[in-house]
């Protein structure tokens, strides 16, 4: 290899790492600042999952109901995406399976506002109108419960899906920053040959020969 090519594979890969770095802080930068951002909403909830005293039968972390996950977690405040998963699934997730015999809350709000066209239209005089009366009562209380439990588990959701983007984007920048260590190990190893004088570079050739 004439020295006018080694010398260009060589500029080549300087500006590889170059690259690569510039590259691979970006991702640092950017995935250190997602999970702080993530980080200071869910702090800023005071969102706490129930203390070790409820990890018991009949307590809010009961064993026969509520996997080791979430007990895993008893006491602590969520402070991040992973948190935020198991708070929303395990135990909001859990209690709003329980709050209408599974059903969601736009099913909930479509009932209440079946009955309430039926209440609409029903005499007061009726024998069944206090019954309807407590009927919608419960409706409307079941949405309410299951409007409030699914907009914070939305938005823990959320936060664990923008959490998950920066750990992945954390490590494609590891990943790209090893690769500049790679390309750079090359470019030492470029300007160790180039720095050789030909005589010396050939008789080592022979010697690996």
């Amino acid at each position: 290899m004439n020295k006018a090519i080694r010398w260009r594979i060589i500029s080549l890969q300087a500006m590889l790492v170059v690259i690569l770095a510039a590259s691979a802080g970006f991702l640092f930068f950017e995935g250190s600042f997602v999970s702080d951002m993530v980080k200071t909403e869910l702090v800023s909830q005071q969102i706490y999952f129930p203390g070790t005293d409820q990890i018991k039968p009949g307590g809010a972390l009961d064993p026969a109901e509520f996997p080791a996950e979430i007990r895993d977690q008893a006491g602590k405040q969520v402070t991040d995406g992973n948190q935020a998963r198991i708070y929303a699934n395990d135990f909001i997730g859990k209690h709003l399976q329980g709050v209408a015999g599974g059903k969601t809350y736009s099913q909930v709000s479509s009932a209440a506002g079946a009955l309430n066209a039926q209440i609409a239209s029903t005499p007061k005089t009726d024998p069944n109108y206090a019954a309807l009366q407590a009927q919608l009562a419960t409706l409307n209380g079941q949405k309410a419960t299951l409007f409030n439990g699914e907009t914070l588990r939305s938005m823990l959701l959320n936060s664990y899906g923008w959490w998950t983007i920066g750990v992945y984007t954390t490590y494609a920048g590891i990943g790209l920053l090893l690769a500049a260590f790679g390309v750079l190990g090359a470019l030492v190893f470029e300007l160790f040959i180039a720095g050789r004088k030909p005589e010396t570079v050939k008789v080592a050739q022979k010697i690996a020969a």
